[in-house]
């Protein structure tokens, strides 16, 4: 006999079992994926932020080899645009546009020399949070002895 009969304690899955299995799978492996490119935005805006600090740092640095030293706090980043009043050996703009806002529509803070001992500067976003001091803060410090 080819075909054996099956006892009623022995059958197999149906198939609306087996959809209802897969269409469970298909929601959870949905569920996943949704939840990686939710996040992926925000890696992305804190990767513009750090490349934009690279990039000021680089103009900073330029502005700085020209000028003798580093814009002060006053006179800020838009000095890398603009000359500022006393800014002999200016040869900018050192950007190539004035945009000094972070991706979460905040203005980058800017601060020379920096609040923080040993550093020349800083330059701050303030994360997706908009509040500075906080542990989402994209941050760079240039040493004094860097320049020197």
């Amino acid at each position: 006999m080819l075909f054996k009969k099956i006892r009623e304690d022995q059958r197999g899955i149906t198939l609306i079992e087996l959809l209802v299995v897969i269409t469970i799978l298909g929601i959870l492996a949905t569920a996943v994926v949704t939840s990686g490119i939710m996040k992926a935005p925000g890696k992305a805006k804190v990767g513009v932020a750090m490349t934009s600090i690279q990039s000021f740092e680089a103009s900073l640095n330029h502005y700085a080899i020209d000028v003798g030293n580093y814009p002060s706090t006053e006179e800020g980043l838009e000095a890398l645009w603009q000359a500022p009043d006393e800014a002999d050996g200016w040869d900018g703009p050192y950007v190539q546009k004035p945009q000094f806002i972070d991706p979460w529509k905040n203005p980058y803070i800017y601060r020379s020399p920096s609040e923080r001992p040993g550093y020349e500067y800083e330059i701050v976003s303030m994360g997706p949070d908009g509040k500075e001091g906080t542990e989402d803060d994209i941050t760079s410090w240039v040493e004094e002895e860097e320049m020197r």
